[in-house]
């Protein structure tokens, strides 16, 4: 997988948990992409801490947009190797609303949804919830294609993935 580096200013302020003072705050943006839905697709990652950025991607050749969303959202936080407040941009509510306000009712009803169907994607909402735990993470949405640079590059970096595919 490639690697971009480049010096880039640091200028995010945050609200920070006790407990959570000490440690680097990193900054996430994420995307994914899918050429026909189910069909190809990528994810994108874009991770800014200490001045440095790390631009990540990759694909599946057959899968969904929201499975390469989840998958951005958690590459990006597998490549964090100590405890770090994050500040995780997406432009996907299902992703923000499933780790905010669905996750939690998904486990206590063993993996089912409120109308009782097994929640789609499951294998890849319990690695999620498993790297969360060792971050305490700001989940933020964008609207996607808007012209937020950030998310822009997750968007170009996503389909670099797909493009990527056949090479």
């Amino acid at each position: 997988m490639s690697k971009k580096l480049k010096n880039y200013s640091l200028t995010v302020t945050r609200n920070l948990s006790k407990g959570f003072l000490n440690m680097d705050l990193i900054e996430i943006y994420t995307d994914g992409a899918c050429r026909g839905n189910p069909g190809p697709g990528g994810w994108g990652v874009l991770v800014r801490q200490t001045g440095e950025e790390k631009e990540m991607w990759g694909g599946e050749s057959l899968t969904t947009n929201n499975r390469m969303e989840l998958m951005a959202a958690i590459v990006g936080l597998e490549t964090l190797n100590r405890q770090s407040n994050v500040c995780l941009t997406t432009d996907s509510k299902y992703v923000r609303d499933g780790i905010n306000s669905w996750i939690d009712s998904w486990k206590r009803k063993g993996w089912k949804t409120s109308s009782g169907k097994p929640v789609k994607n499951r294998d890849l909402w319990e690695r999620l919830d498993k790297v969360r735990l060792n971050h305490r993470i700001d989940w933020n949405w964008v609207k996607g294609h808007s012209g937020h640079s950030e998310n822009e590059r997750a968007d170009a970096l996503a389909n670099r993935g797909i493009d990527e595919l056949n090479n």
